[in-house]
């Protein structure tokens, strides 16, 4: 299972250090590998098990690359940084992946203080990212992150989340991601000049 959470912390962590907003399906694509890796190593057999595995299997690391890639490619911006190149973000980004594993381990298993660790540093850089990166992508890119995060966390629950909500969650990454995807590809509308929020129609100059 360390292998698996090694993997899910490399591809949350170095995509947004070193990363492009182009390469970002690639990123998501590798978590969901690393997802189905962690569930995969559980060895149950059951229902819920196999279930489980498929959604990380067809929806994240399937259908979400696919769709995010088509919509970036109709944005036209493969070549923007997914955070900004600066010491200061990066000493933040840093500092918040050190505070997440910190926090995580008091009172805990080897196990589960890197599994939440991994989740903590997963939803900080998530969040920095939110508030570094205003362009649309980045945006989607975080939430998304953010949300393979929490389901990394369901391996720290004593029973695993009913179907029901296994199917509640996916919905909503999928309808997260559709909504997300159409609002990136549709272009920004172009205001003429002079036509700004602060000047007044012509019948009202003096």
């Amino acid at each position: 299972m360390t292998p698996a959470l090694i993997a899910f912390l490399v591809a949350a962590i170095i995509p947004v250090f070193f990363g492009k907003i182009g390469a970002a399906p690639f990123w998501l694509t590798v978590q969901a590998a690393a997802l189905a890796w962690n569930v995969a190593s559980r060895g149950d057999p059951s229902t819920h098990t196999v279930v489980a595995l498929l959604e990380v299997l067809i929806v994240r690391a399937l259908v979400a690359p696919r769709l995010l890639r088509r919509a970036m490619r109709r944005r036209g911006e493969p070549n923007l940084d997914l955070m900004p190149s600066n010491l200061f973000t990066w000493a933040i980004a840093i500092a918040l992946v050190v505070l997440a594993f910190e926090f995580a381990a008091p009172a805990m298993s080897d196990r589960q203080a890197l599994t939440l660790g991994v989740v903590g540093a997963t939803v900080a850089v998530a969040l920095l990212l939110l508030s570094t990166n205003a362009s649309p992508p980045a945006q989607l890119v975080a939430v998304l992150f953010m949300e393979n995060g929490l389901a990394l966390f369901e391996s720290l629950l004593p029973e695993p989340w009913p179907l029901p909500v296994h199917g509640a969650l996916s919905s909503i990454y999928l309808l997260t991601l559709v909504v997300g995807g159409w609002l990136i590809a549709t272009p920004d509308p172009v205001v003429a000049p002079g036509s700004g929020a602060g000047d007044r129609p012509a019948s009202e100059a003096p």
